[in-house]
C-alpha cells in the first residue's frame, strides 16, 4: 500500500510519526535521542555513506518535526549536513562536445565566456558566465548541460543559491515558502518545518477542556488517502480529537462572492487566496500590492466564522500547502487559525495514534458547492468568480480571467499588467503548478488529481454558491 510518491516523503513521514508517537504519551523528551537509531538501526547504512551520517542528519529531521529553528522566521530550512551530494556548476561542457567549426556557442555569448582548448573542445569560464543558457540552446550536439541543482531549477524565485559549504541557502527576502524545492529536492535537504506538537498539544487539551477543536481541510483532501474513502478520513479526524471536520471550500464559497463585489467595484484584483502568491507580489512586484484583494483566503475566511460562533474554539487547517504554515502566523490572520499542518503530517498523525482509517466507517463532508471545492485546482476561482457574478444578478460586468497555472505564470501576467499590457481584469494566480493539488505537503502528485477534485465537487449537495453560503446566516 504506497501512501507517499517518494522516498524523501516516506523518510519525513517516519520521523514525525516517531515524534508523534512519543507525544502523545509525552515521553518525547525521554525517547528523543532514540529517534535516529529506531529509523536508522544496526550498522549498516541505507541512505548515506555510513550510518551515524544518517543519525546526524534524522537528528536534524527531528529538529524540524519539532519546530526547526526558531530564529529562522521562514518555515523552509535547508539541512546543511543532507546538502552535499548535488553538483553546482551551472552550465557545463560535456563529453559530447565534437570541437565543430560552426562555433555557435561562442558566437551566441555576449560575455565571451566560451574559448576552445587545442583539441577544439568548448570550455566555460565561470568568471564571465552569467547562466543565461544561449549556449546550450544553440548546440548541435546538445553538448552543453545545466548542472543546476533541483532545488535551483524548482525554484521559479531565484531565491536558492549555493554557500562557501557548497550547500543550499536560501534567501528569505525573496523565498515565497511555496516548498518547490521541498519536494524536489532528492535528498530530503531541503524540509519545512512543522507544527504537529502544537496540533497534538491542543488535541490533548481539549479531552480535559471546554474548547472544541475544528480541523479545516482544503478540498485538496479529495484527491489524497487514495488507498481509503474520504469519509474514513473524515471518521479519522474525529478518531484524532477534533470535534467538528468543516471544509475550507465553504470559505471558499464566501470568498467568491464576496470577492466578486470587489472585483466590480474596482475594476481589476488579483486574487488573495494563494500566501505564496501574495508573498510573490509582495517581494517582487510591491508597486501592484494596492490590487491584491482586501478578502482573506478561504482557510481565514472560514475560520473566523467558526470563531465568532465559538469563541473559545480552536482551529487547525488541514492541507496540502506549506506557505499556510506561513499565512497563519501574520497578525490578521493569528486570531482565526491556531495552527498548519499537512496532508504528510496527518497521515503520520493517523500512523503514530494506531488509527487505521481503512478500517472505519464513511463520515460526511459536505459544507460546500461545486464551486467552493474546485479552488483546489487552476482556474477554478476563476470559475467561481464568474458564478458568483451570476448568482448576485451582476450582469453588467464581464470578467476576464488570466488564471496562472505556476509561479512563472504569475510572472507573465504580473510583468504585464506592470507594464499596462495585460489583457484581463482579474489575475488568479496559484504558485503550485496545478493549483493546491500541486502543493509540496500533498501525498501524491499527479493529473488524476485535478480529475478527483473536479468529481469532488461534483458531489456536493449544494449547487449553488448562495445555497452553500446560506447555513452561515442562520
Amino acid at each position: 500500500m504506497r501512501k507517499f510518491d517518494t522516498k524523501v516523503q516516506h523518510l519525513k513521514y517516519k520521523v514525525l510519526r516517531e515524534v508523534a508517537r512519543h507525544a502523545w504519551d509525552d515521553s518525547l523528551y525521554d525517547k528523543i535521542l532514540d529517534i535516529p537509531s529506531i529509523i536508522s538501526p544496526g550498522k549498516t547504512p541505507t541512505m548515506r555513506c555510513c550510518v551515524y551520517k544518517e543519525r546526524a542528519i534524522l537528528t536534524e529531521r527531528v529538529k524540524l518535526a519539532m519546530g526547526g529553528d526558531k530564529s529562522n522566521p521562514n518555515v523552509i530550512e535547508v539541512i546543511d549536513i543532507a546538502c552535499d551530494e548535488c553538483p553546482a556548476a551551472g552550465y557545463e561542457v560535456t563529453d559530447s562536445c565534437r570541437g565543430c567549426l560552426a562555433h555557435r556557442c561562442e558566437d551566441v555569448c555576449k560575455r565571451g565566456a566560451i574559448t576552445f582548448d587545442q583539441y577544439h573542445v568548448a570550455h566555460i569560464d565561470k568568471s564571465k558566465c552569467v547562466e543565461c543558457g544561449q549556449c546550450a540552446k544553440v548546440c548541435p550536439f546538445s553538448a552543453i548541460a545545466n548542472r543546476k541543482r533541483p532545488c535551483q531549477n524548482a525554484c521559479k524565485v531565484k531565491a536558492i543559491s549555493i554557500n562557501s559549504n557548497n550547500a543550499a541557502h536560501i534567501d528569505n527576502s525573496k523565498c515565497i515558502s511555496c516548498g518547490a524545492c521541498v519536494y524536489q529536492c532528492p535528498w530530503g535537504a531541503i524540509s519545512e518545518k512543522s507544527f504537529i506538537l502544537d496540533v497534538i498539544a491542543t488535541l490533548k487539551a481539549s479531552k480535559s477542556g471546554n474548547n472544541k477543536v475544528y480541523a479545516v481541510v482544503a478540498p485538496t483532501i479529495s484527491s489524497q488517502f487514495t488507498y481509503a474513502k474520504l469519509g474514513q478520513v473524515i471518521t479519522g479526524l474525529k478518531e484524532l480529537g477534533f470535534h467538528t471536520v468543516i471544509e475550507a471550500a465553504l470559505g471558499a464559497d464566501m470568498v467568491a462572492l464576496s470577492e466578486s463585489k470587489e472585483l466590480v467595484e474596482k475594476g481589476f484584483l488579483t486574487s488573495s487566496c494563494c500566501p505564496a502568491f501574495v508573498m510573490y507580489i509582495q517581494k517582487t512586484f510591491p508597486e501592484l500590492v494596492p490590487f491584491i484583494s482586501h478578502n482573506p483566503s478561504p482557510m481565514t475566511a472560514i475560520s473566523e466564522h467558526i470563531k465568532k460562533m465559538d469563541p473559545t474554539a480552536k482551529v487547525v487547517f488541514i492541507g496540502p500547502c506549506t506557505a499556510k504554515k506561513m499565512e497563519f502566523q501574520l497578525d490578521s490572520v493569528k486570531p482565526f487559525v491556531d495552527s498548519v499542518i499537512t496532508f504528510e503530517e496527518l497521515q503520520a498523525l493517523f500512523d503514530s495514534k494506531g488509527v487505521d482509517i481503512t478500517e472505519l466507517d464513511e463520515g460526511v463532508l459536505d459544507n460546500a458547492s461545486y464551486f467552493g471545492r474546485i479552488f483546489a485546482r487552476c482556474g477554478g476561482l476563476s470559475d467561481a468568480v464568474t458564478e458568483a457574478l451570476k448568482e448576485q444578478g451582476i450582469e453588467d460586468f464581464v470578467l476576464k480571467a488570466f488564471a496562472c497555472d505556476g509561479i512563472e505564470e504569475c510572472r507573465t501576467a504580473l510583468l504585464k499588467k506592470s507594464k499596462n499590457v495585460l489583457d484581463a481584469n482579474f489575475i488568479e494566480g496559484m504558485a503550485c503548478v496545478g493549483g493546491c493539488i500541486g502543493g509540496a505537503g500533498c501525498l501524491t502528485h499527479g493529473e488524476k488529481n485535478k480529475s478527483e477534485v473536479d468529481k469532488y465537487g461534483r458531489e456536493a449537495l449544494e449547487k449553488t454558491i448562495l445555497d452553500a453560503t446560506s447555513v452561515l446566516n442562520m
